[in-house]
C-alpha cells in the first residue's frame, strides 16, 4: 500500500532542521487531535499520518534510511523501522513529553485525556503478522497479492458496539461520562489532583446492562477478510510491510491493528539473486567455446539469446544490462550476469577420442595462460569498469 511521503505529510522540506520538523509536528497534533474532532475518521488518520512521520523523521537513524530507501528503508526491511511493529495510541502520547516539553498538554486544551474519542477511551485492536511467498518475477515488477486473513472483525449483530440494542447503553456512574476520575491528595506541596482511567467503565465513559448474544459485549467476532496487498518491486527476504488498519478489529468501535506483511523468496529454477542482480550459470561445450555460438538464456523477463564469440574462455562474465532486480522506490535496476562454465563429456565413443587425440598435438589446443585466459579479479573488474 503506498504511502504518502513523510516530509510532504508535515509540509517541511527535506533539508529541514529537527527544530522545523519538531514545529510542524505540533502543529498538525494540536489541529487534528481526536479530543478536537470526535467521531472524525479523515481527523484521526490524519492524526496518526503525522505522528508516524514525526516519528520517523525525529530520529537521525531511521530518518538517514528513510531518505536513502524510502518507506521500505523506514518499516525494517533495512535493519529496523517503525513499520515492523505498529504505532498505537499509547505510542504516538507518548511522544508529546519530548515534542511540548512535558506531559500531555491535550488535558487542558481540550478538557479530556489524550488516549480519547469523543469523551471515551479508546482501545486499539492487536496487530497481525502473515507471511507472503513472491516468486523472483514478482518480486521485480511487483504485484498485487490478494490474502485471507483469519481475524477478528466487527460484529455485524450490534456493528461492534457490544450491545443487545441501543437502549443497553447508560451512563457510566461512577465517572459520569469522562471515561476518567479524578483524585485530590494532600501533601506538603498543597493539593495534588490526578487523573486516571474509569476502573468501572475502563475509559469507555458508558457501560451494558444487556450485552449482544452473538459477540457477548465484546463488539468482535472470529471472521475472514480478503485483503488487496500492493507489494513494490524490489523487496527482499526478510522484509516486513505494514497495511495501517488492517490487522484485528478492536472491542467496541476502537482503531484497528494493522497487517504486517513478512516477505518469503521463493528460490527460483535457474536463476539466482545476488543483490540487486541475477546470476546465471551458462554451460556450453568447449567445441562451442572454441567455434562461437548463439544460446538461449532465461531472464526474469523471458528468455534472451545472446552470442558467445569464438574462443570464449571459461568463468568469462557476460553482462546484460538493466535485466537484474530494481532497487525499492528507485528507477535503479540491476544487471543479469552470466557466467560461462565450460562443460565436459565424461562419456566419449572410439571416433571421437581420436579426433580428440589429433587436436590435442595442434598448438591452438594447448593452454597458453598468459595468452589467452584473465584472472577472476581481472574479470570483475573489466565488469565493474
Amino acid at each position: 500500500m503506498s504511502k504518502r511521503d513523510y516530509y510532504d505529510i508535515l509540509g517541511v522540506s527535506k533539508g529541514a532542521s529537527a527544530d522545523e520538523i519538531k514545529k510542524a509536528y505540533r502543529k498538525l497534533a494540536i489541529k487534528y487531535h481526536p479530543d478536537k474532532n470526535p467521531d472524525d475518521k479523515a481527523a484521526e488518520d490524519k492524526f496518526k499520518e503525522a505522528a508516524e512521520a514525526y516519528e520517523v523523521l525525529s530520529n537521525p537513524e531511521k530518518r538517514q534510511r528513510y531518505d536513502q530507501f524510502g518507506h521500505a528503508g523506514a518499516q525494517g526491511g533495512f535493519g529496523g523501522g517503525y513499520g515492523g511493529g505498529g504505532m498505537n495510541m499509547e505510542d504516538i502520547f507518548s511522544q508529546f513529553g519530548d515534542v511540548f516539553g512535558g506531559g500531555n498538554p491535550f488535558d487542558s486544551f481540550f478538557g479530556g485525556g489524550g488516549q480519547s474519542r469523543g469523551g471515551r477511551r479508546v482501545q486499539r485492536g492487536s496487530n497481525l503478522r502473515i507471511k507472503v511467498k513472491l516468486t523472483l518475477e514478482e518480486i521485480a515488477n511487483g504485484v498485487e497479492k490478494k490474502v485471507k486473513v483469519n481475524k477478528q472483525v466487527v460484529c455485524n449483530t450490534c456493528d461492534g458496539t457490544g450491545a443487545k440494542d441501543k437502549s443497553s447503553f447508560s451512563t457510566c456512574k461512577t465517572c459520569g461520562g469522562s471515561g476518567a476520575v479524578r483524585r485530590v491528595t494532600n501533601t506538603i506541596l498543597g493539593q495534588m489532583q490526578t487523573t486516571s482511567t474509569c476502573p468501572t467503565c475502563n475509559g469507555e465513559g458508558s457501560t451494558i446492562s444487556s450485552k449482544c448474544n452473538t459477540c457477548h459485549g465484546d463488539g468482535v467476532t472470529r471472521g475472514e477478510e480478503t485483503i488487496s496487498i500492493n507489494i513494490p518491486a524490489g523487496v527482499s527476504e526478510g522484509m516486513q510491510l505494514s497495511m495501517s488498519g488492517k490487522g484485528n478489529a478492536a472491542p467496541r468501535g476502537g482503531v484497528p491493528g494493522d497487517l504486517i506483511i513478512l516477505i518469503e523468496e521463493v528460490p527460483h529454477e535457474t536463476l539466482k539473486r545476488e543483490g540487486i542482480n541475477i546470476i546465471y550459470d551458462l554451460h556450453v561445450s568447449f567445441v562451442d567455446a572454441a567455434l562461437g555460438t548463439s544460446v538461449e538464456i532465461p531472464t526474469i523477463d523471458g528468455k534472451a539469446r545472446i552470442k558467445l564469440e569464438p574462443g570464449t574462455q571459461g568463468g568469462k562474465i557476460l553482462r546484460l544490462k538493466g535485466k537484474g532486480i530494481p532497487e525499492v522506490n528507485s528507477y535503479h535496476k540491476g544487471d543479469q550476469l552470466i557466467q560461462v562454465n565450460i562443460w565436459t563429456p565424461k562419456n566419449i565413443n572410439h571416433e571421437e577420442r581420436e579426433l580428440l587425440e589429433k587436436l590435442r598435438t595442434s598448438e591452438n589446443f594447448k593452454p597458453n595462460p598468459g595468452k589467452n585466459e584473465k584472472s577472476f579479479f581481472d574479470r570483475m573488474k573489466e565488469y565493474f569498469e
